[in-house]
């Protein structure tokens, strides 16, 4: 099973929109260097779909696009939520390990305002760093056995 890297997205404070960098270098044992959700816990980067971001378009949320959903790794071609918690993913250069699926939405989220709902609560998965490296957009995703 595999997939690839739309966007690496990034934001310096919590609880905003992330925006899209050309190259992120991800740390081992704390995730995305610069952003501010990166630190020594379990959720250290957090990915979703496109696919999912293409269903809230489905539902209205016009003009969403990767990292409106404060997502560190947008994805495509795999279904990251399907993937049970200890599955080691091969991101460019980093080994990654899914430590959740989905979270709660904070308080105020605008897309769940703006459309009723939001697919990062079921949709979501977060990750640690295992080694470290560079990711960039078109960068393979490999399940790793």
């Amino acid at each position: 099973m595999s997939g690839k890297v739309i966007a690496i997205n990034i934001s310096e404070t919590k609880g905003v929109m992330k925006k899209p960098i050309p190259v992120g270098n991800f740390i081992k044992d704390f995730g995305l260097e610069g952003d501010a959700h990166a630190g020594k816990w379990h959720r250290q980067v957090s990915l979703l779909g496109q696919e999912s971001i293409d269903k809230m378009i489905a539902m209205g949320a016009a003009g969403l696009c990767a990292g409106n959903f404060a997502e560190n790794i947008t994805t495509e071609g795999i279904c990251v939520y399907e993937l049970p918690v200890g599955t080691k993913l091969r991101i460019g250069e980093t080994l990654q390990e899914v430590t959740q699926i989905g979270k709660e939405c904070h308080a105020g989220c605008e897309i769940a305002q703006q459309v009723g709902d939001c697919v990062m609560p079921r949709e979501g998965i977060f990750t640690i760093i295992l080694e470290g490296g560079i990711i960039k957009a078109g960068d393979t995703i490999e399940v790793v056995e």
